[in-house]
């Protein structure tokens, strides 16, 4: 079995660079290149370069070289697994997950790499032929976040190669080695070197900033906070470059008096306690019906009482550590703001400063919509209980919030999830499951949830431009 210091050897360095610790104890796992803007920028060109000739290969041999590329992850799962946890905390099974997850984008976007098809609409006028060609958009970005750093990547690399394009990657400082992995696999399956490059950065704004403002930047893809995806955004206007932006949540997760409780509970442990909440698609705020809420307190209770915290790589790990004292920070504030302002602990405690990077898990009953913790993303492993009363209340307190990215409903009621279908504003729900992100669905929000779609048949065309032709002359 190949260790991750044999896969990640081309870019270890012994003094200086960009130095990557464990979240969960401060230790150094390994130090690398650090890239400042003026490297950024000779990459770009670089990518100018091959990208024509990238673009003009076959889709088939594209996607032969991304499914190469997908066996070689599977082939080095455990090395990546154990290097996701080293750098992002998350316990090991959970890295196990990622793994297979990110490969699936790769085995996914090299079908779709040859099912790009154009159109040949029927002419208004005779002796003419409309038809509707499809190209890659040519270089494109992304800046990805730390709490997935496999998959987020995969999941904006695939579609990027598969339809043709050259991809850069800005990876999280905190997880940058997941990220080169990644790029030596692709390497050995046969990208081009200048074609796919990961470059880690401590100079993050910096390096936005270069890639907002180059005009050979077709496209940017970036998952992470909603400010940082305004100022993008901002940056961005100068050379109208496209945009994916897949942003904050407060994910709903809401529980119906007709709901089965042990089905909601388990939906409610995965989606709210995977990666210790720091995912953005997890239950941000539990809205309970009246009738249901001490059948499913008690039970989730109960559940996050028995959890293990510890180490990311020891056996039984269930919570694993924040990715850093600032947010412990955060979480703690919001929790301690929520019981000042009469909320209660049914579950768990508060974080001491002992428990250094790592937050209890906890449920918190008695909180109402207008608390600090029901307004802002958590990101940690906190289950705030809202009660309600009725649907239309569930709806409205769900809706009120400028994000719009996932929702959770439990529910036995056919005709309430088609409604609830058309009322919750978000771009994605999962009626009587916690877990909602595959491959072959399209993954984004709405409102300052972000733009675009990853994934699905519909994350390709993304990174692909339409043009319409029109063929005079052609009569007999």
């Amino acid at each position: 079995m190949t260790c991750w210091k044999d896969l990640l050897s081309p870019y270890l360095m012994g003094t200086g660079g960009l130095a990557v610790r464990d979240p969960a104890n401060g230790e150094l796992v390994a130090a690398v290149a650090d890239h400042g803007p003026r490297e950024v920028e000779a990459a770009i060109a670089a990518a100018e370069a091959a990208q024509p000739e990238w673009a003009e290969r076959p889709a088939k041999a594209r996607a032969a070289i991304l499914r190469d590329w997908h066996d070689l992850i599977l082939a080095h799962a455990e090395a990546l697994a154990q290097l996701a946890t080293l750098e992002s905390g998350k316990p090991l099974a959970e890295s196990r997950g990622e793994v297979g997850y990110a490969a699936s984008f790769i085995e996914w976007f090299a079908e779709q790499a040859k099912r790009v098809n154009g159109e040949i609409l029927p002419s208004p006028w005779p002796g003419k032929r409309v038809l509707v060609h499809k190209q890659p958009v040519g270089v494109t970005a992304a800046i990805t976040p730390w709490n997935f750093p496999l998959a987020m990547i995969t999941r904006k690399a695939g579609p990027a190669l598969g339809a043709g394009c050259a991809m850069l990657v800005k990876p999280a400082e905190a997880t940058p080695l997941s990220a080169l992995a990644l790029e030596r696999l692709a390497h050995r399956a046969g990208v081009p070197e200048a074609v796919f490059r990961v470059l880690p950065s401590s100079a993050a704004a910096a390096v936005g900033s270069v890639l907002c403002a180059s005009p050979v930047i077709r496209k940017l893809s970036f998952t992470g906070s909603t400010a940082v995806g305004k100022v993008l955004m901002q940056q961005a206007a100068a050379t109208v470059t496209r945009l994916s932006l897949e942003l904050g949540g407060s994910a709903p997760f809401i529980v119906f008096e007709d709901a089965d409780i042990d089905a909601a509970v388990a939906g409610a442990l995965a989606s709210k306690y995977r990666n210790a909440g720091q995912t953005c698609v997890c239950a941000n705020r539990f809205l309970v019906h009246h009738a249901a809420e001490r059948a499913f307190v008690d039970r989730l209770a109960a559940a996050v009482n028995a959890m293990t915290m510890g180490h990311g790589l020891a056996p039984g790990t269930q919570i694993g550590p924040l990715i850093d004292r600032r947010a412990v920070e955060n979480v703690h504030a919001l929790v301690a703001d929520a019981l000042a302002a009469g909320a209660t602990l049914a579950a768990g405690r508060e974080w001491q400063a002992d428990d250094g990077s790592f937050h209890p898990p906890v449920v918190l009953t008695g909180v109402t919509p207008h608390m600090r913790i029901a307004r802002e993303e958590i990101f940690g492993p906190v289950a705030a209980i809202i009660r309600f009363a009725d649907e239309a209340e569930a709806v409205a307190i769900a809706n009120d919030t400028p994000y719009g990215l996932a929702a959770y409903v439990y529910t036995r009621d056919p005709a309430r999830t088609w409604r609830l279908m058309d009322r919750l504003e978000c771009g994605m729900i999962g009626f009587n499951e916690g877990i909602i992100s595959t491959e072959i669905a399209p993954f984004g929000g709405i409102k300052e949830s972000g733009l675009g779609r990853e994934g699905s048949h519909h994350g390709i065309e993304e990174y692909l431009e339409m043009k319409y032709c029109l063929l005079g002359g052609m009569e007999r």
